[in-house]
C-alpha cells in the first residue's frame, strides 16, 4: 500500500457516490486498460486512491446494491430482493442524523418488483426514464427504424429507444447531467449531504449515438449489436461470429466512452464548487461484465471469474494524496465507510469494514478474506492469494430462501412463478442469520423447479492462485491448498450462521 498518511484536519462533511453498472476494471486506463478511451475516469483516478484488490460480494445487480446500501451480504440466503422488514438502508439513519440524501438514477431494477424500498429513505430521488427494462412507453415512435434485438425477446427498451434523438436524450447522459445540475443547485445549501448516482451504463443494451457507435469498430456494416448473449462458448458454438464478437465488445466500449464523457460533467461541477476540500468522492460498480474472456458473454451461470468479480474502486478523500491501496476489500465495506464518514449505525447485523483507516494510512489491511457469489450457485472465498469456488457436491439441493419480502428479478421473458417459485406448504418461520427476527424459510429439494439464478450447470470446484495465475487458467482444485480453503470456508459459513442447507449442498455436512 502506498497512500499518504497525513489527512486534513476535520472529517469530511459530504459524500458523492457514483455507481456505474457493469464497469470493467480491466478496460479502464487507470487500471492499465488501453482498448477504450476513459479520460475522465482516468482524470478522477489521478486524484484518488486506487484499490487494486476490490471484489464483488453479493451478485448480481440488486444484491450488490443491498451490500452497499444495507451493509449485509445476502446471497447466502436470498437470491434477489428489496430491503427486508428488519433492516434499514443507510439513508434511513442519515435522514435521522440530518444529512440530506439525493438519489439520481436511470436503473430500472430500483423501481420494479424486487427492488422496492431502496429509494424511499432518500431525502429526494430523481428517476431518469427509458433504460433497458423500464416500462416507459407503450408504443414506439413510428419514425424509428430500430436496432437488432438479438438473443432476447422484445424489451421495453425497444419502445423507449425510439424517442431518443440525440446523445442528450439517452438515459445515461440525462442521469449524469442531472447529477451535475443537482450539485450546482445544492452545493453550499446543506450542512451535510450524500449524493448517490446509480447509473445503469455501461450495462447493456450497448446502444449509443455517433460518434460512439462506430468509434471502435469503424468497418462494421449494419445495425450495431447491442444485446450480448448470456452464455459460455458463444463463438465456439457458432452463436457469435468473430466479427459479431468484435462488434459487441466495441459497442460496450462505445457506451463506456460515452458515459465517461458525461462523468466528466460531474467532475466539472465538483471543481466549480470546490467540493474536493470537504467531500469524499467514491467511484464504484456492482460487478464487471464478460465480453468474450474465456468466450463468456454477459453474466451466465459460471464461476465468478475476475472479469466479473475483480472490480474497480476509486476514492478521493480530502487531505489524502493520490495513491494505491493493495488491501483486500469488498462491496459491504462501502456501506461501513459511509456509516463511518457520517457517524451512524443501523440496527441489522452488517459484514463490512470501514475503508477510512486505509485512506488515512493507519493500517495496511482491514480483512483477511471475503465471500462473493450468486445465490444458488458457487460460494467463493477470496484471500490475498487464492480464489476458491465451492460448488454443490451432488444435486444443487437443498436450496434455502429466507425472506419476508418474497420477490425476485423481473426478467421480462419469464412468468413470475418461473422466476421465483412461490412458498408452499413446506415453508415455516425460522430466524434471520445474526438476529432473532422471524423470517419465512422455504427449502427447495432436488426435482423442484429451481428459482431463476440457480438453474444452471456446474463445473465442479475451482481454485486459482491469483498471484501466479491472474488469468485463472490453471484450476488447482484437488490439492492440499483446496483442503485448507475448504476448511476456512466451512468455518466462515459457521461464523455467518448461514442456513444448514448450505452445508448440505456444498458437501460440508
Amino acid at each position: 500500500m502506498s497512500v499518504a498518511a497525513g489527512m486534513a484536519s476535520g472529517a469530511p462533511k459530504n459524500a458523492i457516490v457514483i455507481l456505474l453498472d457493469s464497469l470493467n476494471r480491466h478496460m479502464l486506463g487507470a487500471y492499465g486498460g488501453t482498448e477504450f478511451a476513459t479520460p475522465n475516469l482516468d482524470r478522477f483516478a489521478a486524484r484518488a486512491t486506487r484499490f487494486t484488490k476490490h471484489y464483488t460480494g453479493s451478485l448480481p445487480c440488486m444484491p450488490a446494491r443491498h451490500d452497499i446500501l444495507c451493509g449485509a451480504l445476502d446471497f447466502l440466503w436470498k437470491p434477489w430482493g428489496s430491503i427486508e422488514l428488519w433492516e434499514d438502508a443507510i439513508t434511513y439513519e442519515l435522514r435521522k442524523a440530518g444529512v440530506v440524501t439525493q438519489l439520481i438514477s436511470d436503473h430500472p431494477h430500483l423501481f420494479e418488483t424486487g427492488g422496492e424500498n431502496f429509494h424511499v429513505d432518500f431525502t429526494a430521488w430523481d428517476y431518469q426514464r427509458g433504460h433497458e427494462g423500464d416500462p416507459w412507453k407503450t408504443v414506439p415512435d413510428p419514425s424509428w427504424t430500430g436496432a437488432p434485438n438479438l438473443f432476447r425477446p422484445p424489451m421495453p427498451y425497444d419502445n423507449s429507444r425510439s424517442y431518443f434523438r440525440s446523445e442528450t436524450d439517452f438515459p445515461g447522459p440525462r442521469t449524469m447531467a442531472a447529477a451535475a445540475r443537482w450539485l450546482d443547485e445544492n452545493a453550499g445549501r446543506h450542512q451535510r449531504f450524500m449524493l448517490f448516482v446509480d447509473e445503469f451504463d455501461p450495462h447493456e443494451p450497448f446502444d449509443t449515438p455517433e460518434p460512439y457507435a462506430s468509434m471502435y469498430d469503424a468497418d462494421w456494416e449494419g445495425p450495431n449489436i447491442i444485446w450480448p448473449p448470456y452464455m459460455q462458448g458463444a463463438i465456439a458454438k457458432g452463436v457469435l461470429s468473430e466479427a459479431q464478437a468484435r462488434q459487441l465488445r466495441a459497442s460496450y466500449g462505445g457506451k463506456l466512452t460515452m458515459i465517461d464523457h458525461w462523468f466528466g460533467k460531474i467532475l466539472d461541477a465538483v471543481d466549480r464548487h470546490g467540493l474536493w476540500d470537504d467531500t469524499v468522492f467514491i467511484l464504484c460498480t456492482d460487478h464487471g461484465h464478460y465480453l468474450g474472456e474465456k468466450d463468456i458473454w454477459g453474466k451466465p451461470g459460471v464461476p465468478v471469474y475476475n472479469p466479473l468479480g475483480h472490480i474497480p474502486l476509486l476514492i478521493a478523500h480530502p487531505g489524502a494524496a493520490p495513491g494505491i491501496c493493495d488491501a483486500l476489500t469488498t462491496s459491504v465495506d462501502l456501506f461501513a465507510t459511509l456509516a463511518d464518514i457520517f457517524g451512524v449505525e443501523v440496527r441489522q447485523r452488517t459484514h463490512g469494514r470501514s475503508l477510512l483507516p486505509l485512506l488515512r494510512g493507519e493500517t495496511a489491511e482491514i480483512r483477511d478474506w471475503l465471500l462473493t457469489g450468486v445465490w444458488g450457485r458457487e460460494v467463493h472465498l477470496i484471500d490475498k492469494r487464492f480464489k476458491y469456488a465451492r460448488a454443490p457436491q451432488a444435486a444443487n439441493a437443498p436450496l434455502t430462501m429466507l425472506s419476508n419480502r418474497w420477490s425476485t428479478m423481473p426478467t421480462h421473458f419469464l412468468t413470475r412463478e418461473q422466476e421465483l417459485p412461490l412458498p408452499d406448504e413446506r415453508a415455516y418461520l425460522s430466524k434471520m442469520p445474526g438476529s432473532r427476527v422471524p423470517v419465512i424459510r422455504q427449502d427447495w429439494q432436488q426435482g423442484d423447479m429451481l428459482p431463476f439464478w440457480a438453474a444452471a450447470k456446474f463445473s465442479g470446484n475451482h481454485l486459482y492462485d491469483l498471484e501466479e495465475d491472474p488469468g485463472e487458467e490453471r484450476n488447482l482444485a484437488g490439492n492440499a491448498a483446496e483442503r485448507d480453503m475448504a476448511e476456512r470456508l466451512r468455518a466462515i459459513l459457521n461464523e455467518l450462521e448461514v442456513p444448514d442447507s448450505q452445508f448440505l449442498r456444498l458437501g460440508f455436512a
